[in-house]
C-alpha cells in the first residue's frame, strides 16, 4: 500500500537523509522524499501497522531535522 504525506523539510540534503532513514524502518517497502514538492511517498509492506510505522518514520526524520513535520494528506 502506498500513501502520500505532506512533509516540511528545509534542505535537499536533509530530505535525502530522511528518505534513507525511512527505508531502513521495519514495515517500509520503499520511500521517497521530495524536497521541491515537500511530499513523502511511502510504500508499506503487506500487513504493516501504518500508524505505528509512521510514528517510527517521524522519529527518524526528527533525528535528521528536529523541526520536521509530516502531515497526512
Amino acid at each position: 500500500m502506498k500513501k502520500n504525506y505532506k512533509i516540511e523539510v528545509d534542505c535537499a540534503a536533509c530530505s535525502l537523509k530522511m528518505e534513507d532513514a525511512t527505508k531502513k524502518i521495519d514495515g517500509i517497502k520503499d520511500a521517497a522524499v521530495g524536497f521541491m514538492t515537500q511530499k513523502m511517498i511511502v510504500e508499506f509492506e503487506d500487513g504493516a501497522n501504518v500508524e505505528a510505522v509512521m510514528k517510527e518514520v517521524t522519529k527518524a526524520c526528527k533525528k535528521v531535522e528536529p523541526d520536521c513535520e509530516i502531515f497526512v494528506k
